[in-house]
Formats: structure tokens, sequence, C-alpha cells
């Protein structure tokens, strides 16, 4: 194939394709959600959510174009093969059935339906919605259906129509002003660095990780090859379909941070927009939502249901393809009956911990080229990042665990010795150092190699 350059259209089709991949319905309660937490401060908040929840995945694709990777195993591999093994199968946890995929059930069924049952009436109620869309999700994965074209050309852009519609209701006809919100504590001060960490919650670095390849690909199928061309043609493309998603970001957590003047601070951001679209558009736009919601969401569980089984099924291919697919829907459906309160709750460590070993390797890939891909680099700055974020993940479990003797301890003797700690980025200092520890170390042996 004759190599060829980015044109307009070319760009415009790479962005729309990877807004498609990174944007699911789920990325809506969040930002919503920190609006009413962020209150006055939203727009502070807004830019630490945007930093992880947007420029992060660009950054994803970017070290993945660099490095030519083929995922997340081949992107973590100078660390170790047992490594990347574990990190991919970790990762594939948090954005599978322990994570991400049943929230794809719980969200819709949150933002529908549940503001309008008892709470022994959402137990039942849960339970059949989620049953009825995870059979759907395996019966659609398995047999490899067309109907995500049907969704991502027709069903999505009407969802974003819906979505338009309730923003520009919410701007002629405000529901108080964000600028007077009351703000919780926890944002009085650390606004951005809270924001960011609320970030991880969307999971998109996580899944352009997993996803890169399939868009990388993508724009070597549009006639664009040369490593500098698909670098160049990731972050532009990138930087129009994620700009798109930063412009979505900033409405609705303006939105949620409006909101506290007609509703209480929820649980979740689930609850709230199916509170505003009811303010709005009465029951019928409160139905059409959770229609268009879910059937976005099921486009989402479908993503990373076969990712899940098709990486997984290469790598233990004892398990086909569909029995895979079988056990992830499966343990998504049970899950999914924690409710969505417990699922965010129990994923908060679990981020706490693989966010900033993704964020470091992301990193330190995209700088590779300048100490050729050394492996010492790469291993010193993820173990000096691992240790904080183990206690990081500890400060972050739920009350149940954090309240032992054992995190209790953990958590005092980092908040007396490691740096940033209680903004949560205990981390950062010691990526820093491993990075530098390690480069002087690829230096040191390349001086010795010479002489």
């Amino acid at each position: 194939m004759t190599d060829s350059k980015l044109t307009v259209k070319k760009m415009l089709i790479i962005a729309s394709l990877i807004f498609g991949m990174l944007f699911g319905a789920g990325n809506l309660i969040f930002p919503v959600h920190l609006g009413q937490l962020a209150g006055s401060k939203w727009l502070d908040a807004s830019g630490g959510f945007i930093a992880s929840g947007v420029l992060l995945p660009l950054l994803a694709l970017l070290a993945i174009s660099i490095t030519r990777s083929d995922g997340i195993y081949d992107l973590a591999k100078p660390i170790g093969v047992k490594y990347a093994s574990i990190f991919l199968i970790f990762i594939h946890a948090a954005i599978g059935p322990f994570c991400a995929t049943p929230r794809t059930a719980t969200v819709p069924y949150e933002i529908g339906f549940a503001q309008h049952f008892s709470t022994s009436a959402n137990k039942i109620g849960l339970v059949a919605f989620t049953a009825i869309f995870f059979i759907v999700v395996y019966a659609l994965s398995a047999t490899e259906a067309k109907i995500t074209d049907l969704i991502g050309k027709v069903l999505n852009p009407i969802f974003l129509v819906m979505l338009f519609i309730i923003f520009a209701l919410a701007f002629i006809k405000p529901m108080g002003s964000a600028q007077t919100s009351a703000v919780t504590s926890a944002y009085s001060n650390g606004a951005f660095a809270n924001g960011f960490l609320q970030g991880y919650n969307t999971m998109d670095c996580l899944a352009a990780l997993i996803f890169g390849v399939t868009i990388i690909t993508s724009i070597k199928e549009l006639g664009i090859t040369k490593q500098k061309d698909i670098s160049l043609a990731t972050i532009k493309s990138g930087f129009w379909g994620i700009f798109a998603i930063a412009i979505i970001y900033l409405c609705l957590v303006w939105m949620g941070a409006s909101s506290l003047h007609q509703f209480k601070l929820a649980a979740n951001g689930g609850t709230t927009l199916g509170q505003i679209s009811y303010y709005y558009m009465g029951i019928a736009g409160n139905a059409l939502l959770a229609t268009l919601t879910t059937i976005t969401c099921l486009t989402t569980a479908m993503g990373l249901a076969v990712s899940f089984a098709q990486d997984f099924n290469q790598r233990f291919p004892k398990l086909s393809y569909k029995n895979w697919l079988a056990l992830n829907c499966g343990l998504s459906f049970i899950v999914a009956n924690m409710g969505l309160d417990t699922i965010i709750a129990w994923s908060k460590p679990v981020l706490m911990l693989l966010y900033p070993l993704a964020i470091t390797l992301i990193l330190v890939a995209i700088v590779s080229p300048l100490f050729k891909s050394s492996s010492i680099v790469y291993r010193t700055t993820t173990v000096f990042t691992l240790i904080p974020a183990i206690f990081d993940m500890a400060n972050a479990t739920p009350a149940a665990l954090h309240n032992t003797s054992l995190v209790q301890h953990m958590v005092t003797f980092a908040q007396k010795y490691f740096p940033l700690f209680d903004l949560g980025f205990g981390w950062l200092s010691f990526a820093c150092f491993g990075f530098v520890l390690g480069v002087v170390i690829h230096l040191v042996k390349k001086t010795t190699v010479n002489n």
C-alpha cells in the first residue's frame, strides 16, 4: 500500500473512532457526581478530571504508537514477561468483570429505573435487568453480530443529541448558580487533586492501553504507515476526539454543581443524572435517556467482553473464546448485583494501585527512545512506584478494611514518610526517584561498555 498523509477526512474518522471507543454512558455519572462534590470549585476540579480522564488516555495511545507495541503486554514487557502477564490480567479484571463491565449494566438501571422503585423492589429489578443485559451481551458477542455498527452510526449520535438537548435546557434555564453551590470539605483546598483522582473512575487510561492497538491498526489501514506519521495522526486525531469528551465533561461537571440548588448530594452520579433528566424533560425524557443509555452501555459492555475473551483465549487457550466470554458475563452479572455504590467503593482501591503503575509505564514508554528502551529504567520506575501505590490502595479501601489495625498502621506510616500521600499522590516522588535512578544506572552501564 502506498503511504499516504493524514487528511482532514481521515483525521475526523480516527477522532470519531477514538471518541466512540473511550466514551461510554458510564462516563456520564462521574463528572456529574464530581460537580456535586466540588460545588463552586467545579472548574478547578474539572481541570484535574480532564487531566486524568482525557490527557492520560491520549498519552496512552501515543505510548503504544511510539513503542510500536501490539498491546499492553508488549508495552509492559521491558519490565519483565511475568510482570507483563500479571499486569495484563489485572487491567482486564478491572475493566472487565470486577469493575467496569458490571458498571455498564448498573449505570442505565440507576439512571432510568432506580429512582422510581422502593429499595426492596430495586433488588429484584436489578437482578432482572442485569440478567437480560448480560444474556444479550453474550449472545451478540458470541455470534459477532454487526449490531455495534448500527449502534455506533445511528444510536450513539441520537444519544449525544439527547444529551446536548439536556445541556441546552440547563444553560437556558439553570437549576441554580454553580458559583454559589456548596463545596464538600475535601474540595475546599484540593479540588484539582481530587478531580484528578476522580478521573481514575472513568478507567479510560486503562481502556486506552487495551484498545490502543485497535486504533493504531485503524490508522495503518487508512494508508498511514510511517512511524512518524502514525504518531502524528494519533496525536492530532486523538486531540479532537478527546477534546470532544473534555467539552462533555465540562458541561456535566457544571450541571452537577448547579443541581445542588434543586437536589441533595447523591451517592452517585447516576441518581443525579436521572433526577436532572426528569427535572427538564419529565418521565418521557427520563425513559428515552434510560433507553439510549442502556443501548450505549450495551455497546461498551460488548467491546469490553470481546476484548477480555480474545486476550485471555490467546494467553490461556485451554478455554475457548466462548468459555471466557461466558465467564466474563457471569462474573459481571454477579458483581453488578452488588449495586453501583458498592462497585464504585471497591473499585477505588484497585484503581489507586493500577493507575500509578499505568501512568508511569505510559510516561516511561513515551520517552523510551531517549534511553534506548533500557529495561532497567522501566524496572526501577515500576518498583519505586509500586511500593507507595500499595499504601495508597490501602488508604482508599472501604471502612470495613480501612478501620483494621493493619491498614491504620500502614496509613499512619505513609502519612509520616510519603510526600503528598494525603492528596493521593504518595507514589509521585518515588516514581520520579526510580526513573532518575534507572537513567543513571543505564548511563553508567553505557559508559562502562564504551570504555
